[in-house]
């Protein structure tokens, strides 16, 4: 059969089919008229709202860099000091953030130890390099030099400094924001600082100061081994005391600094209190756990033979000797009763992937707890005073740790004992403030009676 026919029969069928149908309905009865039915009205397409942004309650310096329309930058080419922890409280680069603001320029990069991109080891040189992702170059401070050069701040109208700090004085990077800012007074280059927290908050001091003549890069400033100060409180110290940076009078008063303070930080806040996520500031401080460890063994793991860690595993709270066995180190310092702290055997994994054991210092009480404590009872530990472990002399040891101050007038040395941990944070900061004058009143004078007010008036974020 051909096609044509079966389209005749197809359209006729069709017709007959819409004839049928019309009289079929001619021939029904007339009903009566029903009312018209409502048309069904569907409700519009609601979306759902997007949950608010939940941030944690601090504003960092660069938040506030940046939600004050980059005003302390306008007009200005900038260099940027900074590492991996150098974010915003959204996690956002430091790098990335400056590179949007609309009336200024980041046409350098500077990088501490363990370089811009924290990957290197401690006490590792560092070359000078070229970030790939943005183009601009990256000069270390930690390399050829520890303090910026004329030629890397030629052109510069201003270096922002934005590192995190954890609160211990022999951590580097409070050491390389003094050196850049004796580079930059001397060039004329402004100071920009991004404040952010101490780590260990702003209530915790132990330990001696620093002797001006032990004053080095694991030392930078003469304060307590546990300090309680952040980085914009620091760089105050060095633009307003004199004898802090190594720089004449003249420059230092010549000298700009900007601190850009934080908001909803109070002293009382330790790092968790913060809301804030911890970012590695090298690779041996990964959480804050190991940033409290630093400042109780990381003396004794630097000069002694203990070893920090239990195998790979929590970097500054496990501790190992080589000579004893974990029963014989926990039981040892039991002995000195030292407050605040417990010590117990844990496990971590060794390189080849095995078990081993160590001991781990647990922090039980906060608030009784005396870091420098721990870290002089490693040499008692393993026999004889810390200035005579194997690898450190007397020499050494002070310009690590501080001096002892025998030497001091019995008032000077009742003030250096008290810790600032025996007080109750919640209600005492006037107090705080008080005792860390009257620690620091033999030492900065002048700087003292000019500070005001140490604590960052907090505010909402």
């Amino acid at each position: 059969m051909s096609c044509r026919p079966l389209v005749k029969l197809s359209l006729g069928t069709a017709a007959a089919c819409v004839f049928a149908l019309a009289l079929g309905c001619a021939s029904k009865p007339t009903k009566a008229a029903t009312p018209p039915v409502a048309p069904v009205v569907l409700p519009a397409l609601v979306l759902s709202a997007l949950p608010p942004e939940i941030l944690p309650p601090v504003m960092l310096g660069i938040d506030v860099l940046e939600a004050g329309k980059f005003a302390a930058i306008a007009g200005k080419k900038v260099g940027l000091l900074t590492h991996p922890a150098g974010v915003n409280r959204r996690g956002e680069s430091t790098i990335s953030v400056l590179r949007r603001a609309p009336n200024a320029k980041l046409v350098a990069l500077f990088g501490p130890e363990h370089g811009i991109y924290g990957m290197e080891k401690a006490g590792e040189k560092i070359a000078d390099t070229v970030d790939r992702a943005t183009g601009l170059p990256v000069y270390s401070l930690h390399g050829k030099t520890r303090k910026p050069t004329p030629a890397m701040l030629k052109g510069l109208d201003a270096l922002v400094i934005d590192l995190q700090d954890i609160g211990s004085r022999g951590y580097t990077f409070t050491s390389c924001m003094r050196y850049a800012m004796e580079a930059c007074f001397e060039q004329g280059v402004e100071v920009i600082v991004l404040d952010r927290p101490n780590p260990l908050g702003g209530l915790k001091v132990d330990g001696p100061p620093m002797d001006p003549e032990f004053v080095s890069y694991v030392g930078a400033f003469r304060v307590p081994y546990v300090h309680g100060l952040t980085m914009g409180e620091l760089a105050r110290m060095g633009k307003d005391a004199p004898n802090v940076l190594a720089v004449t009078d003249r420059v230092r008063v010549k000298g700009k600094l900007t601190v850009v303070p934080m908001r909803g930080w109070t002293r009382a806040m330790r790092w968790p209190d913060t809301g804030l996520k911890w970012i590695p500031t090298s690779p041996m401080i990964p959480d804050f756990n190991a940033v409290m460890g630093f400042a109780m063994v990381g003396l004794g793991t630097e000069l002694g033979d203990f070893k920090s860690g239990i195998g790979l595993d929590h970097p500054f709270r496990g501790l190992n000797y080589p000579k004893k066995t974990p029963d014989q180190l926990i039981a040892e310092f039991e002995q000195y009763h030292i407050p605040g702290i417990k010590l117990v055997k844990a496990q971590g994994r060794a390189r080849d992937g095995k078990l081993v054991t160590g001991v781990y210092v647990e922090v039980g009480d906060y608030d009784a707890w005396r870091h420098v404590q721990q870290a002089g009872r490693l040499g008692r530990v393993v026999g004889g005073h810390p200035a005579r472990w194997p690898q450190c002399g007397r020499g050494r040891l002070h310009q690590q740790l501080g001096r002892p101050r025998r030497h001091l007038p019995a008032t000077e040395q009742k003030i250096l004992a008290l810790s600032v941990s025996r007080i109750q944070p919640a209600a005492s900061v006037p107090r705080y403030e008080a005792i860390y004058r009257q620690i620091c009143v033999f030492m900065w004078t002048p700087w003292v009676l000019t500070l005001g007010p140490l604590s960052v008036k907090s505010g909402k974020p």
